[in-house]
């Protein structure tokens, strides 16, 4: 019997690692490959993918991954998830030019398989037929799915929002989607991320007026930090930057690649004589400059993050500047971005953040009023809102209570790994697939990073390490003196200590304590030395030091 198979392997749940398969039979289709950045607890990761273990096991049966957009946690797991499966990428330009952008720092864009599409496209692969329709959202060229398979359509929207006024006048299309819910659709899935804002997000447009405000007030320079990938924001800055006669410098290695792709792809118009080299800002009267700079998350080394300590090459903050956020907080990151905040207004700098009416920044995500909208246009036989924590996908099922009575038979609340099936009878919870994280440190060799490194990293920052120096004579197996302690990060134990006097104590006696066949094995001898050494510093302080004992033959 036919099957369609929801499998859901990251973004529901939790925010980033957007992932999800569609399997009908005997094929599979992926909608976008996130990753996400890590929480504090997890020590050094740089990033966070999702287990593509389901994917690898039935990797004979996958026919292509479809992006919606561009934004890291839709596209940053791609390089991961091609090293696994050589599988065709399917996205608009834009989306596929950041996707390069990242293949390339793993060098792997000479053999992938990246075909473009553009709204309105239709793309077969095996039984399923995908209609791309344009969605707008904080990024540019963005789009939902309309997948029909042979059990009805599955409407995938991705991330968006229904902005009457975009600043490139690309409407959503909502015709679409509404033709769509006429002819029926079998499944929605939506973006749950605003489902607790009330009534519409304000359009792209609406930070206008507030920018418009800051040139007008602003007497020296304009530094202002935003997402990269911002292209509207950025489409505004540079058109009122022109209007008022400044010129406008871009810092950061992403800003530079993101300005660079869209305005060679044609999405970001640039006027004559309007961009300022970097090596020129301070050189150039501070009442006709313009710095745009990513960063907004206070990223250490980012572009912001160095301005705001003085320490970046090609600009200096001074008395009277303004500085501009024109971002929302990634949650988790409200420190490091008030620590930077805090040292620009130490350098005297004007600090202009916030969703002051009018905004600086508005969100790229529908409100509740939006999400109905769609709720109505499509009118589901079945619903899983996606991308959002579980509370926020409750929030969104609630919301399409009302269409029980225009034929929505079910909601469906799934978390990460909880399949959903649907055949002629109906739809039901399938069976759980493998699903987990994997930890990426991109200073390693191998990069993925083993939870047991995790554990030790975090054993370390808590109790510090101990190292006993061991020197036995080769031939004879006796120990040479009593042993050397080094530490780091568990108590100052200096020579004469009588914690440090113990724990010499205890490692020579256990060397003593031990037949000549042990003291001439190195890997028995280490054990006999942790396990007595650990037990003596728990019971005299309370705390679990990482403990490496050395031997050294002389």
């Amino acid at each position: 019997m036919s099957l369609l198979k929801v499998v859901p392997l990251g973004g529901l749940g939790e925010f980033g690692m957007n992932c999800l398969a569609l399997q009908y039979d005997d094929d599979i289709i992926v909608i976008d490959a996130g990753m996400m950045f890590p929480e504090a607890e997890l020590l050094g990761v740089d990033i966070v993918t999702p287990d593509f273990t389901f994917l690898e096991e039935n990797q004979e049966k996958v026919r292509g991954l479809i992006l919606t957009h561009g934004h890291e946690d839709h596209i940053g797991a791609v390089p991961f998830l091609l090293s696994q499966i050589g599988i065709p990428v399917y996205g608009t330009a834009f989306t596929l030019a950041l996707v390069e952008r990242r293949l390339e720092e793993h060098e792997m864009l000479a053999e992938a398989d990246l075909r473009r599409v553009k709204p309105g496209d239709r793309v077969e692969l095996g039984p399923f037929k995908i209609e791309f329709i344009h969605v707008t959202h904080s990024i540019v060229s963005c789009v939902a799915l309309a997948i029909t398979t042979p059990l009805g359509v599955v409407l995938h929207t991705g991330d968006f929002k229904v902005d009457p006024t975009p600043t490139d006048n690309i409407l959503f299309d909502l015709h679409s989607l509404a033709e769509y819910g006429k002819r029926g659709v079998l499944l929605l899935l939506s973006d749950s991320t605003n489902v607790d804002r009330a009534g519409y997000t304000p359009s792209e447009r609406a930070v206008q007026p507030r920018l418009q405000e800051i040139f007008n007030r602003a007497e020296r320079r304009i530094v202002i930090s935003c997402f990269s990938s911002s292209i509207h924001r950025l489409q505004q800055i540079l058109d009122l930057s022109a209007e008022m006669g400044r010129k406008v410098a871009f810092l950061g290695r992403s800003m530079l690649s993101c300005t660079e792709i869209a305005h060679n792809l044609g999405l970001l118009t640039i006027h004559d004589n309007l961009l300022l080299r970097p090596q020129d800002i301070m050189s150039t009267p501070p009442s006709k400059t313009v710095v745009v700079a990513s960063g907004t998350q206070g990223e250490p080394m980012s572009a912001m993050s160095r301005i705001a300590v003085d320490n970046h090459k090609n600009i200096s903050l001074e008395r009277g500047d303004t500085v501009v956020l024109s971002a929302r907080q990634i949650p988790g990151n409200e420190r490091p971005i008030s620590r930077m905040l805090n040292h620009v207004a130490k350098r005297g700098a004007d600090v202009v953040v916030g969703a002051m009416n009018p905004p600086v920044h508005v969100s790229g995500h529908a409100s509740a009023e939006e999400l109905k909208l769609v709720l109505n246009l499509v009118r589901p036989r079945y619903f899983v809102p996606i991308h959002g924590e579980y509370w926020q996908m409750s929030k969104h099922a609630a919301l399409a209570s009302h269409l029980h009575s225009q034929g929505l038979e079910e909601t469906y609340v799934l978390e990460t790994g909880q399949t959903l099936e649907i055949d002629h009878h109906g739809a039901r919870r399938g069976e759980r697939v493998t699903v987990g994280r994997i930890c990426i440190d991109s200073g390693t060799i191998d990069e993925v990073v083993e939870d047991m490194v995790i554990r030790d990293r975090r054993h370390l920052s808590e109790d510090g390490f101990v190292i006993p120096i061991i020197a036995i004579d080769k031939h004879t197996g006796k120990s040479e003196g009593l042993p050397e302690i080094v530490s780091r990060g568990f108590v100052s134990l200096d020579e004469t200590s009588e914690l440090m006097q113990g724990a010499r104590q205890i490692v020579a006696r256990t060397l003593e304590v031990s037949s000549e066949e042990e003291r001439t094995d190195w890997g028995v001898m280490q054990e006999k030395i942790r396990a007595d050494l650990k037990r003596y510093l728990n019971k005299q302080t309370q705390r679990r030091p990482l403990i490496m004992p050395v031997i050294l033959e002389v």
